[in-house]
């Protein structure tokens, strides 16, 4: 990225805040950067653990295989899902609030004693299901959120950081060397106006 500027004190002095603005923002943002990290591997870890969870529930009732059979597949559904804004890292991210369910009425004395027993299961089991997508979507928002810091970070820290500073450099070094310059040539217009006058003294 070329930083444009122009060989002044006014451009030196913008130069100068910019460069500043950008070295104090910078540890913020390496901050926020790992914070970002951790919240983005803790965010999947958990996710991977539900996920597991959920296979070894469902795995805990395959010797109810045959029961469910019996199971009426409309008994239970799920009526809504409550999500909450969490802020982590300082980016909002979703979270499971609550599950409502909608049970159809049956008749315990003329349906099997499990019954009651299988939708508990089954609430159990798709809530692991629903908060594992909640949280592999908390992960997928924390890692977009992490690249974007990571990005910045770089761009001040690679480029805009060591571009102002060069830029800088260059503006004072032209100072310098005009105001070399200006004592220079003062000293040939002063010498020059001297040696005029002695020759005027001495005609």
């Amino acid at each position: 990225m070329a930083i444009k500027f122009q060989y002044n004190k006014t451009s030196l002095n913008n130069l100068g805040k910019q460069l500043k603005v950008r070295q104090n923002a910078l540890p913020t943002l390496q901050n926020k950067e790992s914070a970002l990290r951790m919240e983005v591997r803790k965010a999947k870890e958990y996710s991977d653990k539900l996920a597991l969870d959920l296979e070894a529930g469902l795995r805990s009732y395959d010797y109810l295989a045959a029961l469910w059979n019996e199971f009426e597949p409309g008994l239970i559904s799920i009526k809504d899902v409550e999500l909450v804004t969490v802020k982590v890292a300082g980016v909002k991210t979703p979270a499971l609030k609550d599950i409502t369910y909608e049970i159809a009425p049956f008749n315990a004395f003329t349906k099997p004693a499990w019954f009651a027993d299988g939708v508990a299961i089954l609430k159990e089991l798709s809530r692991l299901g629903i908060e594992s997508e909640v949280y592999k979507e908390k992960t997928r928002i924390l890692e977009f959120q992490r690249k974007k810091t990571t990005q910045k970070v770089n761009l001040y820290e690679k480029v805009q950081i060591p571009g102002y500073k060069e830029a800088i450099r260059k503006i004072k070094r032209y100072m310098e060397d005009e105001e070399n310059l200006s004592k220079a040539s003062s000293k040939i217009v002063k010498s020059r106006h001297a040696a005029e006058e002695e020759e005027e003294e001495t005609v």
